[in-house]
């Protein structure tokens, strides 16, 4: 599902045929409330006011370079307060396992089997009676 605002750019008929042949529900959030899609919202400003507004593109080539650049900064080296004012490259660490720890059990971690396996070819026709 995609949900968005009721702009230009998401109400076009381009945008609303891709949607139908991708089978893309598309939502749109009520209009003039903004809270219903808070963290793109968040988003969208944060990205509007570091980046467009304060930078003339001479070219497409220009755009993506420098949209690559940012979204690299946003999303590897600054902090979030969402992530304890750590930056996202550094909270993925803290779940990153610890390789020099020995194995609890050679054996796996699954419980011990209730019954043993039976061999292979062979039937027993009492368990297969108590089956059913």
């Amino acid at each position: 599902m995609i949900v968005s605002d009721n702009g230009t750019e998401f109400t076009s008929n381009a945008i609303l045929s891709f949607a139908d042949r991708q089978r893309l529900d598309w939502h749109y959030i009520a209009p003039g409330k903004p809270i219903q899609n808070a963290f793109i919202e968040s988003f969208n400003g944060r990205l509007r006011d570091e980046l467009l507004n304060e930078t003339l593109f001479p070219s497409l080539s220009q755009v993506r370079a420098t949209v690559a650049s940012w979204r690299a900064d946003y999303n590897l080296n600054r902090p979030h307060s969402r992530l304890g004012w750590l930056t996202p490259t550094e909270y993925a660490d803290t779940f990153n396992p610890r390789r020099d720890l020995a194995l609890r059990s050679m054996q796996g971690s699954a419980p011990a089997p209730v019954a043993q396996p039976g061999q292979i070819g062979q039937n027993s026709r009492p368990s297969l009676r108590h089956a059913g």
